[in-house]
């Protein structure tokens, strides 16, 4: 069935690839008919060639099919061509990238020697954005984009001529004063910034182009993809997607994060290659990228699902699915958790529920609260026919399929929903596309003006816990982004991921979805070869000395090409602004500067002080 609302994709039913343009970048093509490319970024200086080297070659050898280098000088531009031969040399053809920000000169001689140049359409021609509130006329804002212009088209023809393909990525963080005073810092500002470039690439016939936008808001990242894909189809463009999550940060959080963004526009067929941006060495970045990209190959060939799209929310803004309040679920309460006992009893997990507290328990056909309170789960015939029940809270547990053949068998089943104030639906998927039928069920839902809560449901069998973090977060993320679900439960029947793993999950996919904050946020870049101190290991120091403070997001950020905007809703940022140099920042404000990167956690923590934001560990 086709979305007649936005059509942002084809169908919303169905997982198919989006229909992109083959773009081909070194011999390897990315696009139209070919398998989602998987790369990465080194962190090691480009100027230092057998550092550069050995490092391409352990993330080629990982799976890395194309490979970012950092452009932020000319001797580093210049050096590519020593990178270039040195990497053949040992063997290897893989195509490089060079990432440039500020100096179109440096993309110029880039160029010459590696597959690809990506730029920033924030940073690229405009001048580095001040955050200032600078109000542009219709006709200065008009003159600005014919100056870039002038710019761009040369470039576009060198580009040509060297047979180098073209990145446009935008970053939520980094767009210019021009864009952010005619939009504002939103997802059409973002998408528009990058349509300007893509506009004057279509007037000189300039396809061989890559698109991206990359935000640490997995929101923000997955509205203005849709969007950006929207207005692009509008003008009759299908150039391909490059996804990511920039700023994921590390360990299980930079996985969850990056699963659920990604995911979220995998599912419904965007993008073309993908990088998953952590806060470790480079090479760890690969097999999560693996495994999103296999997991969705799972979803090929899925039951058919139907929906009523008649009932489809905005995909390009976030809007809370309306329902009534049942306890502390629904209405306006932040989704709950709800963890899976398994083969335990309430009272043996209690004392190792760990600082995160589930806010239900299930536990064969009851669900419990903390203080031990029952209430059963029905299922349709039950609820519709036991009478006995009628003036209790219960739970019905129900999947969409099972649903549908039930209610065309009894329509009155309408009529009980929208009469009964002390329902919960447990809904849950069989399918193997969980996010489309998920998704279904919701817009069934509104088509007949039903507000009951759902707790989202998904059984898995996994035995690692990367992976079941990466399935779960790319199936469920992408609902709760949408506004969907009023509350998460995943079980998985494997003894090797502990109860407390299993909980702490639900958690970690409704904070990366933006619905629900339970620890500390912390924002962390990947680093790159701008970055001049151990950015992994000061993040460890920092999350540790930091942890306890669940109320702030903090960055941690490498350098100042991407920081201070990334950090754009975070409390207090760290930023690198040279050797073992860093600055504090409250907000978008610098208010230490050039600090020893060995002293800056403690004066971090004393800025935290003098805020009246600190609080000590229990």
């Amino acid at each position: 069935m086709k979305d007649r609302s936005f059509n942002y994709i084809k169908d919303l039913t169905k997982y198919e690839r989006q229909d992109t343009w083959e773009v081909n970048i070194g011999g390897v093509p990315v696009g139209g008919n070919n398998p989602i490319r998987i790369q990465t970024m080194t962190d090691t200086s480009s100027k230092d060639t057998d550092a550069t080297v050995d490092q391409l070659e352990r993330v080629i050898l990982a799976g890395a099919e194309y490979v970012r280098v950092t452009v932020k000088g000319i001797h580093d531009a210049e050096n590519l061509k020593n990178i270039k031969k040195e990497l053949v040399a040992r063997g290897y053809n893989t195509p490089l990238i060079g990432d440039i920000h500020f100096n179109p000169k440096l993309a110029e001689i880039a160029a010459k020697s590696i597959s690809k140049i990506r730029i920033n359409p924030g940073n690229f021609y405009d001048k580095r954005a001040k955050f200032q509130n600078k109000v542009y006329s219709e006709n200065e804002y008009k003159a600005e984009l014919v100056k870039i212009e002038a710019q761009f088209i040369p470039f576009l023809k060198m580009l040509k001529k060297t047979n180098t393909a073209l990145r446009i990525g935008a970053n939520h963080g980094s767009l210019s004063d021009r864009v952010m005073s005619q939009y504002g810092d939103t997802p059409s500002g973002i998408a528009e910034s990058v349509m300007e470039f893509l506009r004057i690439c279509k007037k000189v016939d300039f396809n061989n182009v890559i698109v991206s936008i990359k935000s640490s808001n997995t929101r923000v990242m997955v509205y203005t993809t849709r969007l950006l894909n929207y207005k692009m189809r509008l003008e009759d463009m299908k150039f391909p997607f490059h996804l990511g999550v920039t700023e994921a940060g590390e360990g299980e959080d930079g996985r969850i994060k990056s699963a659920v963004g990604i995911g979220a526009l995998l599912a419904d067929g965007i993008g073309d290659t993908i990088r998953i941006s952590l806060t470790e060495r480079p090479v760890k970045e690969i097999p999560v990228a693996q495994k999103l990209v296999n997991h969705f190959r799972s979803y090929e060939y899925h039951e058919p699902i139907t929906a009523p799209l008649v009932a489809q929310t905005n995909p390009f803004e976030y809007e809370r699915r309306s329902t009534r309040p049942v306890l502390n679920m629904g209405n306006k309460q932040l989704p709950v958790v709800v963890a899976d006992l398994g083969e335990h009893s309430l009272r043996e997990m209690i004392p190792i529920r760990g600082k995160l507290i589930p806010d239900y328990f299930i536990s064969d056909d009851v669900i419990l609260d903390i203080k031990g309170e029952e209430y059963p789960i029905m299922s349709l015939e039950e609820y519709l026919f036991e009478s006995t029940r009628w003036g209790r809270l219960k739970f019905i547990r129900t999947n969409k399929q099972e649903f549908d053949k039930f209610m065309a068998m009894h329509p009155e089943i309408i009529t009980k929903f929208k009469q009964t104030r002390k329902t919960v639906l447990i809904l849950e998927s069989f399918n193997k596309n969980p996010m489309a039928e998920l998704r279904a069920f919701f817009l069934t839902l509104d088509t007949h003006i039903w507000k009951v809560p759902v707790i989202i449901y998904r059984r898995y069998e996994e035995s690692v816990l990367e992976d079941l973090q990466i399935k779960a977060s790319a199936d469920l993320g992408g609902l709760f982004i949408d506004g969907y679900g009023d509350g998460i439960c995943i079980s998985n029947d494997s003894e090797n991921i502990t109860f407390t793993e299993l909980k702490d999950l639900g958690f970690g996919i409704l904070q990366a979805s933006r619905m629900r904050v339970s620890k500390t946020e912390f924002i962390s870049c990947p680093g790159c070869g701008r970055t001049l101190f151990d950015l992994h290991e000061t993040t460890l120091e920092v999350k540790a000395h930091f942890k306890h403070l669940d109320h702030l997001k903090i960055g941690i950020m490498g350098c100042v090409v991407n920081g201070p905007g990334e950090m754009g809703d975070v409390d207090y940022g760290f930023v690198g602004t040279g050797v073992d140099k860093v600055s504090l920042y409250k907000g978008l404000k610098p208010v230490k500067r050039h600090i020893l990167r060995e002293n800056a956690v403690e004066e971090l923590e004393q800025l935290i002080r003098e805020n009246n934001d600190w609080k000590d560990p229990v």
